[in-house]
């Protein structure tokens, strides 16, 4: 096991694009940390810095309290998984998987047994003398992870490592790699834009967005208690709804819509409420009017999508309720919400306000 840390990185590209701004980060022993967020918002890049793939332009990298920026990648003792296998096609399962410890000079003994023991760890001992081209997207994807398992680094990386399997495969897979990180205690970075992904496999979550963590923190701790705009919005399936307001005369004003309860917000800005699926329920007295367009049955729960009426720019809403309420489409549903489950955002900053 290892700790990693980022200390104040930044990487620039000759054309003046800055992909990482500074970031900050610990990491401790055995944990299992999540970067998500949007493509292109830089968490590849971070990986990479922390691989040896990508040069830093400034701030330090540290495994185990020692800087690492001009350690080659062969000598990081990290493994990495990347998200299109990698594999080499003319060796079998077996060569793929020995092909770094043969490197590393280890007798022929060892590698059998470190190469036996993680086929069987992920379930691939019967497919050990075929070739890539006759194994199946997560057989190879299980492949390419004892590859990374049998040279017991310090640190593991994935990279989008279940993005090319299919939706089935993919809840499959997280749950082994979650299991296998369980068990072998080993600090693991993992690079997703899939937030339920990240959600479920986090022990902690570091949302980014251009370049900088936006927020870290538990799973939960970041649904429940989003700093920002762009974090409630990102983190939550199905998506926050959000609803365009003003604050005048004491009142939160969504469209038709005058909202009481609300204290200490600032006027004349643009502002932005912020309220869970999960926290809408239908009520007769219920302030919000859905004109109800779609219905998802999801088995146990339904999500029901439409209209705020109510609301000057027929902003979209959702709600989660239970399989026993299913709404006809196109008529009207009056829905209520705590205001303790009411987050309110300034627009144009991001920044939560209450």
């Amino acid at each position: 096991m290892a700790t990693v840390k980022l200390n104040n990185i930044k990487k620039v590209y000759p054309n003046g694009a800055e992909a990482v701004c500074g970031v900050n980060m610990a990491i401790e022993n055995g944990e299992f940390i999540v970067f998500v967020g949007p493509s292109g918002c830089g968490k590849s890049t971070m990986l990479r810095m922390v691989a040896g793939l990508e040069t830093i332009t400034d701030g330090d990298i540290e495994i185990d309290s020692k800087i690492i920026n001009n350690v080659s990648p062969a000598d990081r003792d990290v493994a990495m998984v990347f998200q299109n296998y990698a594999l080499y096609p003319h060796m079998t399962v077996r060569g793929n998987m020995a092909y770094g410890l043969k490197n590393r000079g280890l007798a022929k003994a060892e590698i059998n047994t470190k190469v036996t023991d993680a086929a069987k760890m992920l379930k691939i001992d019967d497919y050990l003398d075929r070739q890539p081209n006759q194994l199946s997207g997560g057989q190879r994807q299980r492949v390419a992870m004892g590859r990374a398992i049998v040279r017991e680094p310090k640190v593991f990386l994935f990279d989008e490592p279940l993005s090319n399997l299919d939706a089935k495969l993919r809840v499959q897979m997280r749950i082994e790699i979650k299991r296998l990180q369980r068990r072998m205690g080993v600090t693991s970075i993992y690079v997703t834009h899939d937030q339920t992904e990240a959600m479920t496999l986090a022990d902690r979550l570091a949302v980014i967005n251009d370049g900088r963590i936006e927020q870290m923190g538990a799973p939960i701790e970041l649904y429940n208690n989003p700093k920002t705009l762009f974090v409630a919005s990102f983190i939550g399936a199905p998506h926050i709804n959000l609803i365009p307001a003003k604050f005048e005369s004491k009142k939160l004003v969504c469209g038709n819509l005058k909202l009481t309860g609300f204290k200490n917000l600032p006027e004349n800005t643009e502002l932005v409420l912020g309220i869970r699926p999960d926290f809408l329920k239908p009520d007769n007295k219920g302030q919000l009017e859905l004109q109800i367009d779609l219905v998802e049955q999801h088995g146990a729960d339904n999500l029901v999508y439409g209209a705020l009426k109510n609301s000057s720019n027929d902003t979209e809403l959702c709600f989660k309720t239970t399989q026993n309420i299913l709404p006809d489409i196109d008529t009207v549903l009056k829905l209520k919400f705590e205001q303790k489950h009411a987050m309110v955002f300034n627009k144009n900053t991001g920044e939560r306000l209450i």
